[in-house]
């Protein structure tokens, strides 16, 4: 039988622990492992430019940049763990090129794939049984004596912050329009339902399951205790403006960040982007949390 897709983008983690931007012999050897599986179903096999020229799997694959990969592949698999995976959603949501993750970090919500498990679960998927699902994207920008200075999406997460060694930051927070709160806190996170289980989670923030079509706005060790997260329609704007603070940075995704300066603005809405996530037949939501959070498996 051959493969639904005929042409797969391979995306891996290529960065060694020890030595940045240089493969370690394992990393290099798996995904050459993935690569040589997926050609044997009959699929065309183009490694992402960065992730070929850093392991040196350009000598045996072809390679594109991440747009070239959008324009041409039918499906993407990713190997790593969630931050390579929210990298390369971002950029390829616009081309509505489905993903599959293949775990090979530590807690990994949305590479859900165990590596020593690959092939068993790829081999169906490969053929057209598998989980489909959407994930919704930010926009957000920041706007600067009414100028966009910077824009980004974000799949996780927006967070506002102050520097490392400085003290508060004070933002004025409004949605829709609406003067909602003065928030003088440490920060403040706007995220996804798939940002839930990231930076929010370890703020004290509910976990949303990602079907569920909402932002949560949560604040980083707030000063004020009645001063809570807050789940908001994801149909709304968000805007932080910057009253008083130091050192203060927007990051999206935590991969890309602005200084910012009092009074500028940071406009969060919802993209018209989506990320499409295939997961094998049978996955579910509550599944991953029991696993990744170490759940009691309890129940029937």
């Amino acid at each position: 039988m051959t493969s639904k897709f005929r042409h797969v983008a391979l995306v891996g983690k290529y960065q060694s622990s020890t030595s940045a931007g240089t493969a370690t012999d394992q990393s290099r050897q798996v995904l050459q492992d993935i690569a040589v599986f997926l050609r044997a179903q009959g699929c065309e096999v183009t490694l992402e430019a960065e992730t070929a020229a850093h392991t040196g799997l350009n000598q045996d694959f072809p390679s594109m940049d991440v747009d070239g990969l959008g324009e041409h592949c039918d499906l993407g698999i990713v190997v790593g763990g969630d931050g390579t995976m929210l990298g390369i959603s971002r950029h390829l949501a616009k081309y509505g090129t489905p993903l599959i993750g293949i775990n090979q970090g530590r807690l990994g919500f949305v590479t859900d794939i165990a590596l020593d498990d690959y092939q068993q679960a790829l081999l169906p998927m490969l053929h057209g049984e598998y989980e489909q699902e959407s994930r919704p994207l930010m926009h957000a920008r920041v706007v600067r004596h009414n100028e966009t200075v910077f824009e980004a999406l974000a799949m996780n997460d927006v967070v506002v912050n102050r520097g490392g060694t400085s003290g508060m930051v004070e933002l004025r927070v409004e949605v829709d329009g609406q003067f909602l709160s003065n928030q003088r806190a440490d920060g403040l996170i706007v995220a996804t339902p798939t940002g839930s289980t990231a930076y929010t989670l370890s703020v004290g923030g509910p976990l949303m399951h990602p079907s569920i079509p909402a932002w949560l706005m949560a604040p980083i060790a707030p000063h004020t205790l009645s001063n809570r997260p807050i789940v908001l329609s994801d149909q709304t704007e968000v805007m932080m403006e910057v009253v008083s603070g130091r050192d203060i940075s927007a990051n999206f995704d935590m991969q890309s960040l602005a200084s910012l300066l009092h009074g500028d603005r940071i406009y969060v809405r919802r993209s018209e982007y989506h990320v499409r996530f295939l997961h094998p037949v049978g996955w579910n939501y509550f599944a991953t949390l029991r696993k990744k959070l170490g759940w009691n498996e309890g129940g029937y």
